[in-house]
């Protein structure tokens, strides 16, 4: 009998960084794989709730919307010049905090002015509201809670630390189950739900791999999980350099951790039952340009959101060509992470500077 597969995909977090899903997701789409499962975390709850939450044919016109109403409309870089396009991204990260991005979020008050000790106190510098109006506008919470794609959206609770999962085949999940994961504090408000105060889970999990595992597998798994922060770098030469490093690492570790676990569990799974499920992860990362500052997740000028879209669809080619090659494997878990500086020898452009690493 052939065996069945299941195909699942898990999108991280990083706002602005967000854009990289984008161009993943429509190099899945051009190639007809469609996810069975999407379990997203932030920005890439957002992203799941637009592909759950429309029909097929019509995913990549509301992403696409998403990412224009995003991006700030303002001139391309200019040259090649690496410390010109450093001022060019620093200038619209500095808009974006000043001017914020409408269908995200707007200035909140008193916000910032709340540290002056005459203010009142406040829990948030900006207001993500608008978000909500951009969830209303692109995606169908009716079809989306009809749960032909399962959709499951990560948050932490603020007082005890705890993740929390709010899943379209348990629960009803609206807008504010969406505006909850996408809360970093203290960007962004928690958001209260059924008594919880709820926030991002990106300091805690930015990449929640672990719903897919708290359920016994019957079926073989494939998992394409897309993160938005790489644990790989050349040694950081500027303060700026750190500071993006550092946050590099506090968002991707976790994930790393989970992969660890996993392997060493599937390694005695396959002592116990060698011909049992088997799990396939493709975990692709999005490895910053040298000209991207720690100011990145709030650049949304035009050239890197579209140099984030191609760098997506550059990686997830180049992953599905490394499945299709080593489809016949063995083993219960085979495991590929994958940036992009070596993947000019699968058939990808050179440009970038990541770095493609394979291991069983």
């Amino acid at each position: 009998m052939p065996r069945t597969s299941k195909t699942t995909l898990v999108l991280g977090g990083g706002n602005a960084l967000g854009a990289y899903l984008a161009g993943a997701y429509e190099h899945l789409h051009r190639q007809d794989v469609q996810p069975d499962w999407i379990v997203g975390a932030s920005v890439g709850a957002v992203t799941g709730a637009i592909l759950a939450g429309n029909a097929p044919e019509h995913r990549l016109e509301k992403l696409g919307q998403f990412w224009a109403e995003a991006t700030q409309h303002t001139y391309g870089a200019l040259g090649g010049n690496e410390t010109l396009r450093q001022t060019y991204n620093g200038m619209h990260s500095v808009m974006t905090l000043l001017f914020c991005r409408p269908n995200i979020f707007q200035r909140r008050y008193p916000g910032l002015w709340s540290i002056l000790p005459w203010v009142p106190n406040d829990v948030a510098i900006y207001d993500h509201s608008p978000l909500r109006s951009t969830l209303e506008r692109l995606v169908d919470f009716e079809r989306l809670n009809r749960a032909e794609v399962r959709h499951t959206v990560g948050c932490v609770d603020l007082e005890s630390g705890e993740e929390v999962y709010f899943d379209n085949t348990r629960e009803e999940i609206r807008p504010e189950h969406i505006l909850a994961s996408t809360a970093i504090t203290p960007a962004f408000p928690p958001v209260e739900i059924g008594g919880r105060l709820l926030c991002d889970p990106g300091y805690a999990n930015n990449l929640p791999l672990d719903p897919l595992f708290d359920e016994p597998l019957d079926q073989d798994l494939l998992c394409i999980a897309v993160e938005l922060f790489s644990l790989r770098s050349p040694q950081p030469a500027s303060l700026d350099a750190v500071l993006e490093r550092t946050q590099d690492i506090l968002f991707a570790t976790p994930a790393r951790r989970t992969v660890k676990a996993l392997q060493r569990e599937y390694a005695l799974r396959e002592q116990i039952e060698p011909k049992g499920p088997r799990v396939r992860l493709l975990h692709l990362a999005y490895q910053a340009a040298s000209h991207e500052l720690a100011t990145k997740t709030f650049d949304f000028s035009p050239s890197s959101i579209a140099d984030r879209r191609a760098a997506g669809e550059r990686d997830m080619a180049v992953g599905l060509k490394l499945l299709r090659e080593e489809e016949g494997l063995d083993g219960r878990f085979r495991y590929w992470s994958i940036d992009s500086e070596k993947a000019a020898e699968f058939g990808a452009p050179a440009a970038s500077k990541s770095e493609l690493v394979r291991a069983a």
